[in-house]
């Protein structure tokens, strides 16, 4: 099975090169940003944590199989003592005064980080272009844009300049981004691995995921991050998943795809014809195939934004300047605040925090939100029953191919539908894999609530399938 991680391990054993060198190659490559994905460089810790893998190889230690690969954050994870900025404005001279569980367990395992990534500020967007430090380019096409809001994250994979990134996914925040730079992103079952030191969007849905080239990739690392942890509640102890395990298909009998995301008007022609060949490729591998019915996208955007508003409104009530950020004074206490955070946020985050506190306000919260979480609950017993039919759920990633950098800014609605065929997933907390094959956006791989593994095992079966 490829992986990056497992050929810079034997290159760093059989001493063919340095981990000096690995690092100071792949900052040479970052540093240029042509592409917007970078934030900030680590290079000076990246550097000193490189000089201790060097030195134990010298010594003829051996090393852990993550020790000296380079990784690249999303810029919403705490790393103590690093710029953690969100891409905004309000951070942009925030250092972390901790490290978020996820990462930690990358250090504890000898990864060396590189780069915090640029991304939607706060995560909010579907592009990479509500930034503070310029619109990520798609690494395909540096004409469009390079999805969200793990962008700068995806960009860096795709490009190579990092062997595996950390995004985080909401309503397809790995996932999209991962189809239009056609590398590989994992939103895991919700709770499998710590939130703890990711800025909050959507607690109900945040998940941590990596990006990576390769399903190997993505294994080892989902791994290594996965686990309960005290400090986040949600979390949940889960098994390893072996490299063995991904080698057969056995156990995947039934695949099942949703008619109406597919009988659409809204769906790109050559998506639609895309995933019907991928389809019928795997129906001449004797899998049967079944049809089933689904909300509406539109059913499933309109849930997801009423409650992702309500919840990002919540989470970012706190940032007003007062213990961190970028204070800016007024006349009163209450001016401040009220310059601090309008001055501070973006358009599209004012945009949420407004519909975050109309569907939460006296008079509406029984009309929309608890509709919402009615819905929400509806939702995921759909899902329940589906996998009472189909081992597999099979999508493409989005409707649509990746717009122009500038489009998304003048239409946020049609943003917010490119999210159409992501954002049902995240609302039924399941494992979802975006593989960069099969359609120009990629597919999506989906199985029940915590079978992370066989989402795995199928997209390694799918490699060779089409």
């Amino acid at each position: 099975m490829d992986s990056q991680i497992h050929k810079i391990h034997q290159q760093l054993m059989n001493k063919d090169i340095t981990c000096t060198a690995l690092i100071q190659e792949k900052l040479d490559l970052l540093k240029p940003n042509t592409y917007h994905s970078v934030n900030t460089l680590l290079d000076d810790l990246a550097l000193e944590l490189a000089a201790k893998v060097d030195a134990k190889i010298t010594k003829g230690e051996s090393i852990g199989l993550l020790e000296g690969i380079p990784f690249g954050i999303k810029d919403v994870y705490m790393v103590q003592g690093t710029p953690t900025t969100a891409s905004s404005d309000l951070l942009k001279n925030y250092k972390s005064a901790y490290t978020a569980t996820a990462i930690q367990k990358l250090l504890d395992a000898g990864a060396i980080p590189l780069v915090k990534e640029n991304c939607d500020s706060f995560g909010h967007g579907s592009s990479s272009e509500n930034t503070i430090f310029g619109a990520v380019k798609n690494a395909i096409n540096p004409d469009l844009v390079a999805g969200g809001s793990s962008g700068g994250s995806a960009v860096n994979v795709a490009k190579e300049y990092t062997i595996f990134s950390i995004g985080g996914d909401t309503g397809g925040s790995v996932r999209q981004p991962a189809g239009y730079n056609h590398v590989y992103g994992l939103k895991p079952t919700y709770g499998r691995i710590s939130r703890y030191g990711l800025m909050a969007y959507a607690s109900s849905t945040d998940c941590v995921g990596p990006i990576a080239k390769s399903i190997e990739d993505i294994r080892i690392v989902l791994n290594v991050m996965s686990g309960k942890d005290a400090k986040d509640q949600t979390t949940y102890a889960s098994s390893e998943i072996s490299k063995a395990s991904l080698n057969t298909s056995n156990g995947i009998k039934t695949v099942g795809y949703f008619k109406n995301f597919i009988e659409n008007d809204a769906i790109d022609r050559k998506i639609k014809e895309d995933f019907l060949a991928a389809i019928e490729k795997i129906k001449s591998k004797g899998i049967a195939v079944k049809e089933l019915n689904f909300f509406e996208s539109e059913t499933l955007v309109s849930t997801y934004y009423t409650l992702a508003m309500a919840e990002t409104a919540s989470n970012l009530s706190r940032l007003d300047g007062t213990n961190y950020g970028n204070r800016i004074e007024s006349d009163n206490l209450k001016e401040t605040y009220a310059v601090t955070r309008s001055e501070n946020f973006s358009e599209e985050t004012k945009r949420r925090i407004v519909g975050g506190n109309q569907v939460l306000s006296q008079g509406f919260s029984d009309e929309i939100y608890l509709k919402g979480l009615a819905l929400r609950d509806t939702i995921s017993e759909n899902f329940k029953n589906d996998f009472e039919e189909v081992d597999i759920i099979l999508s493409p990633v989005t409707p649509n191919t990746p717009p122009k950098i500038g489009e998304s800014l003048k239409n946020p609605h049609a943003m917010y539908l490119s999210d159409a065929y992501t954002v049902g997933f995240s609302l039924g907390q399941l494992p979802t894999l975006t593989i960069p094959q099969g359609t120009e956006t990629g597919l999506q791989i989906t199985a029940a609530k915590n079978n992370d593994e066989l989402v795995l095992k199928f997209a390694n079966f799918l490699k060779d399938t089409i």
